[in-house]
């Protein structure tokens, strides 16, 4: 991806194999790990400023799930919730990771809960931000119609339609036309934006979608952390993950910790990075042990 700015993302790339598939990640400094997961339709770039901003003082690994970003692209793929959550626990038990802090947004949270309730002794707290990790009805107009068979495969891996309107729809601060081009460099083509229209089919509405029972897994695994220190950094001006979403996680997680960010979009971690950073800071540097099993 030639065209991504070395000056906003300046990070060495590391790979683990998965079965012959490269699955990309970033890692930078030391101590205890902070572990970025993104969502749908970003990758590892939309945390190139928290994961500068960590690494003085943690390991800050930044994945990028397979079909996206750097990572390998295979048009033969399960692309499912399982398969993305595997993938993740996999790089967790080859690095060895313990005591992390999980940052998730969107796709993220689901994801990295998951891996979270697979190896919940490696994970110590948790920062989550316009996402869902439990069943929902919910689902916008416009991310239906790309769900519609045909059509939504047209404009999603022809037209670009999910990842390039996510430039504009998911944020209320003009992009640079450098951060821009770094957000949809990796979806260049049909062929490369097929994790794009993959995560947005694998959305589980009902019992009979293919990722419903593993997202019922992950939704009932969730009480175990109840006394986990947890961040919740919430856009307000979200047209998907609505306030409606951070209402539930506060009533899982009474105890957590919330910032609301009225003003801030979808990709809350391009309005509010200036606000999130230090308070992320400050999350981090409460460190504590995990609670007893």
């Amino acid at each position: 991806m030639r065209n991504v700015s070395r000056s906003e993302y300046p990070f060495a790339s590391h790979w683990l194999d998965l079965s012959g598939q490269r699955y990309h990640y970033v890692d930078e400094g030391a101590g205890s790990p902070v572990l970025f997961v993104h969502g749908n339709p970003t990758w590892s770039f939309a945390w190139r400023r928290f994961v500068s901003a960590v690494a003085p003082t943690h390991r800050a690994i930044a994945v990028d799930h397979i079909g996206c970003g750097y990572s390998d692209k295979p048009q033969e793929y399960a692309y499912t919730l399982d398969s993305h959550v595997a993938n993740l626990c996999q790089l967790i038990e080859t690095l060895d990771l313990r005591n992390i802090t999980l940052v998730g947004h969107d796709w993220g949270g689901c994801i990295g809960m998951g891996a979270a309730v697979e190896l919940p002794k490696r994970f110590s707290r948790f920062v989550l931000m316009n996402t869902a990790a439990f069943r929902s009805k919910a689902i916008p107009l416009r991310i239906a119609v790309c769900r519609i068979p045909g059509l939504g495969e047209i404009a999603v891996r022809g037209l670009n339609a999910f990842a390039g309107s996510a430039l504009w729809m998911a944020v209320k601060q003009r992009m640079s036309p450098e951060v821009k081009t770094g957000f949809i460099a990796p979806y260049d083509n049909w062929a490369n934006r097929i994790a794009t229209h993959r995560f947005v089919t694998d959305i589980p509405l009902d019992p009979f979608h293919p990722s419903y029972d593993r997202l019922v897994q992950v939704e009932q695994g969730l009480a175990q952390f109840q006394n986990h220190p947890m961040k919740l950094f919430w856009g307000e001006q979200d047209w998907c993950f609505t306030t409606q979403f951070l209402d539930e996680w506060v009533r899982r997680f009474p105890h957590a910790a919330v910032t609301r960010y009225p003003d801030a979009g979808h990709y809350v971690f391009e309005d509010a990075h200036e606000r999130m950073i230090p308070e992320l800071r400050e999350f981090l540097a409460a460190d504590r042990p995990p609670p007893a099993n």
